[in-house]
């Protein structure tokens, strides 16, 4: 008999686990780790930008790589990370570092609001805060940081973001108030 509750956690991490596999695949074969030249992102919006990193046209953030956490998706005002809770992210309690938590959080809180971004404004995080409401360590294979705008405006944008295990676990919540500025433009190309 089917439900209509929440997957299975397995199958859910199977999901998961498969849009993991295949990004890796197209990043791999894209332009890898670094960061994207200005004439690269010139006159793209900034969910144009967050796109074309998960089609491996612009490099990704090296953080990714360093702390095992990457892109899965973006939408107009919405980012989600996926990220590997692992030892080498361990406190001295041997459970995750609240850092981690903040830096996936802060990712999908910052990317969200990137996708707001037209082309020559740009933002900065100004200001975050975490609340951890369960410890996280290597049983959990994958958790999911969902990042949603609230409100962005001219010089003001806020985000809030959940850090969720497979089976729907919430393992920390966070805000975030972003600056959002003009960016100087490199000049055009000469013909």
């Amino acid at each position: 008999m089917k439900s209509h509750h929440h997957p299975h956690p397995q199958s859910q991490l199977e999901v998961w686990l498969a849009e993991e596999a295949r990004l890796l695949h197209t990043l791999n074969s894209g332009a890898g780790p670094g960061v994207a030249r200005p004439e690269q992102v010139a006159g793209k919006s900034g969910l144009e930008v967050m796109q074309a990193m998960l089609q491996g046209e612009l490099p990704y953030p090296p953080i990714a790589k360093t702390l095992d956490f990457m892109l899965i998706s973006v939408g107009e005002g919405s980012a989600t990370f996926q990220g590997t809770p692992g030892v080498p992210h361990f406190n001295p309690m041997g459970t995750v570092h609240g850092g981690w938590f903040a830096t996936l959080l802060d990712s999908a809180l910052g990317c969200a609001v990137h996708t707001c971004m037209p082309p020559g404004r740009a933002y900065t995080t100004a200001e975050l805060s975490v609340n951890i409401v369960r410890a996280l360590t290597p049983k959990v294979q994958r958790v999911r940081a969902i990042g949603r705008v609230i409100h962005c405006g001219r010089q003001l944008a806020t985000a809030d973001a959940q850090l969720i295990g497979p089976d729907g676990t919430l393992y920390a919540h966070a805000t975030t108030t972003c600056l959002v500025f003009e960016v100087k433009q490199p000049p055009a190309a000469q013909g």
